[in-house]
C-alpha cells in the first residue's frame, strides 16, 4: 500500500501543501488504491491507515501520537524496534516501531532540517529542536551501532509558572515566594542539577520574575527557553557546515551579548568556557542574569563553575577564580529528580564570600525527605535552615521586598521547629 501510494503521488507538490488539503488529496489517493487492489477495510481502519500516512508523508511517522502527548517528558528511540518514553519519572517500552532503520533515520533528517541542521553518514550527531523547542538529539551510524538512536527531550505546550511547581510539590508555596524574591529583585542565579531534574523548567519560571520593560538575551545551543516578556532577543550557537566551517559557539554568542545593551543574560546551559564569559557579565552591572549547569550539589556546581573556567585556558591562580564566582553569583538553586521519580528543588543557597581560599555558602532553604508513603513515593518538606537576615537582604530592601523576606524565612524556620 504505501509503495504503491509513494508511486501514485507527487510528494514535491503535496509537501507544499497545507495539511488539511495534503491530507484530503492522500485519502482520495488511499481509497482509489483500495479500490484497484481490492482490499477490503472497514471505515475506522480506513481512517486508521491514512492517518498514519498522513503522519508519515507530512510529519513524524510514529512519534507522531507520541509527541501529541503532554504526559510524556521524554521520547528514546534506540533503533527501528525499540521506542522507550517517560512518564512521571518512569521509563516504560512503547509498542512505537520503525518500517526499518533507513525509515528512522530519514524521519530523523526531516526533524533537524525544519532548524538548518543536518543528520547523515558524514556528520552522525547533531542537536537541534522541534518547533515548539522540545530538545532533539540524534546519533547515526556508523557510531550508534545497532541503528540510529533519536532522543526527545518535550516540552509541555502550556508554559509553567512556580505555581505549577507547588502544584506539583517540587516546592513549598512559602519556598516559592523566596524563589520569586529572588528573581525579581535581580539577583544572579545559577541553577544546578542531574540530567532530567527540571533545570530548564525552573529557569523558565525563574525568569518569569523579570519586569515587563527589561531587555533580555538568551543564549543557547537549541533554544528552548519560554520567556514571558515582550522584549527578549533569543540567540543560538550553530554547529560546523559540511566544510568544518562556519561555527558560532556558546562563548561568540555570549561575549557578543555584551555588546547589545541586555539587562539581563541568561545561559540555557553553561559548560564550558562561556562561564568566564557569564561571570564577567554579572561582574558588569547585569544584575539578574541567570545560567543552568550539571552538579549534583550547590557545593558541587561552584567546583564545576572553576573547573570549566580553568578548562577554558584561562591562566588565573583559583584564588582569583573563586573572587570573581563570589561576587558574581548570589544564589544557587539546586534540582534533583528524585528515586521515585518526583523533581524537587531540594536546596536554596547563597554565596556569601571567601574565607582564605575558600568560597562560603549558606542554606536557606532545604528539602527533608521524612520517609515513604505505602505507594512508595519519597514523603518530604522543604525547612527553613535559621538564617533570619540572608546575605542579599539589602538588594531585596531597595525593592521594597526586604521585609517580607525575612518573614517568609522566619516561617520556615518556625515550620521546622528552629
Amino acid at each position: 500500500m504505501f509503495v504503491s501510494l509513494m508511486d501514485a503521488m507527487d510528494m514535491t507538490r503535496i509537501a507544499a501543501l497545507q495539511r488539511d488539503e495534503a491530507q484530503a488529496e492522500i485519502s482520495a489517493i488511499v481509497v482509489d488504491i483500495i479500490a484497484v487492489k481490492n482490499y477490503v477495510l472497514g471505515t475506522a481502519e480506513q481512517d486508521t491507515l491514512i492517518t498514519e500516512i498522513c503522519d508519515d508523508v507530512l510529519g513524524y511517522g510514529p512519534l507522531e501520537a507520541l509527541l501529541e502527548r503532554d504526559d510524556i517528558a521524554d521520547i528514546m528511540v534506540n533503533g527501528a524496534r525499540q521506542t522507550f518514553i517517560e512518564t512521571s519519572g518512569k521509563i516504560h517500552l512503547t509498542d512505537i516501531r520503525f518500517r526499518d532503520n533507513a525509515h528512522l533515520l530519514e524521519i530523523c533528517q526531516r526533524m533537524v532540517s525544519k532548524v538548518g541542521r543536518r543528520v547523515d553518514e558524514s556528520s552522525p550527531i547533531c542537536d537541534a529542536r522541534l518547533l515548539d523547542g522540545s530538545r532533539v538529539n540524534v546519533i547515526a551510524p556508523p557510531l550508534a551501532i545497532d541503528g540510529t538512536a533519536l532522543t526527545i527531550r518535550k516540552f509541555k505546550k502550556d508554559k509553567l509558572k512556580l505555581a505549577d511547581l507547588v502544584r506539583f510539590k517540587s516546592i513549598s508555596p512559602t519556598a516559592a515566594k523566596i524563589l520569586e524574591i529572588i528573581g525579581h529583585v535581580r539577583c544572579n542565579v545559577l541553577i544546578s542539577g542531574g540530567t532530567g531534574s527540571g533545570k530548564t523548567t525552573l529557569l523558565n519560571c525563574l525568569s518569569g520574575f523579570a519586569a515587563m520593560d527589561e531587555r533580555i538575551i538568551t543564549c543557547e545551543d537549541s533554544a528552548e527557553l519560554q520567556l514571558q516578556q515582550p522584549h527578549v532577543v533569543r540567540l543560538e550557537t550553530r554547529p560546523p557546515n559540511i566544510e568544518g566551517k562556519g561555527e558560532i559557539t556558546m562563548r561568540q554568542l555570549v561575549k557578543n551579548c555584551l555588546r547589545m545593551r541586555p539587562e539581563r543574560i541568561i545561559v540555557g546551559e553553561v559548560r564550558g568556557a562561556e562561564a568566564f564569559d557569564l561571570l564577567q557579565a554579572m561582574n558588569t552591572g547585569h544584575d539578574g542574569s541567570m545560567g543552568t549547569l550539571h552538579a549534583n550539589s550547590p557545593r558541587e556546581a561552584l567546583s564545576r563553575l572553576e573547573s570549566m573556567i580553568t578548562m577554558g585556558g584561562f591562566t588565573l591562580p583559583s584564588k582569583t577564580i573563586r573572587e570573581m564566582i563570589c561576587s558574581a553569583v548570589n544564589v544557587i538553586v539546586q534540582a534533583q529528580r528524585l528515586r521515585d521519580g518526583s523533581r524537587r528543588i531540594t536546596h536554596i543557597t547563597e554565596v556569601i564570600g571567601m574565607e582564605g581560599e575558600t568560597i562560603v555558602t549558606q542554606d536557606l532553604v532545604l528539602y527533608k525527605i521524612d520517609g515513604e508513603d505505602e505507594n512508595g513515593k519519597l514523603v518530604g518538606r522543604h525547612i527553613g535552615c535559621g538564617i533570619g537576615q540572608p546575605n542579599f537582604y539589602d538588594r531585596a530592601r531597595t525593592y521594597n521586598r526586604g521585609e517580607e523576606l525575612k518573614s517568609l524565612l522566619a516561617e520556615m524556620d518556625e515550620e521546622a521547629g528552629l
